[in-house]
């Protein structure tokens, strides 16, 4: 299963960005897909995740910004993130989990400016 990442980039605080990731190759049924970022040397968090199910959880920090949303067709998952923080600059991964097993995305930046 490969992951691409696209979206990030330098953004003011309070505006706006949206983050894709399709996954593709050996995809036989997703049981998630999700947002984690990471600003080391703090541990990775799940900043928006979506069971197969459709159940959807976010970190409490972004609750009311940001949302997540799924492509069934195309295996696309996308974090639009709206009122953006400084708080909010990381390196944002991608993961999905297929059959148990969590592949992840290369990683993209965001940076949001004060």
């Amino acid at each position: 299963v490969q992951l691409q990442a696209s979206g990030g980039g330098l953004v003011q605080a309070g505006g706006s960005l949206r983050l894709s990731c399709a996954a593709s190759g050996s995809i036989v049924s997703i049981n998630f897909m999700g947002w984690f970022r990471q600003t080391p040397p703090k541990h990775r968090e799940l900043v928006a995740g979506m069971s197969s199910g459709g159940s959807i959880n976010y970190a409490d920090s972004v609750k009311g910004r940001f949302t997540i949303s799924r492509d069934v067709a195309d295996n696309t998952v996308y974090l639009l993130m709206n009122s953006l923080r400084p708080e909010d600059t990381a390196v944002y991964y991608c993961s999905v989990v297929v059959l148990g097993r969590q592949y992840w995305g290369r990683g993209t930046q965001v940076t949001v400016s004060s």
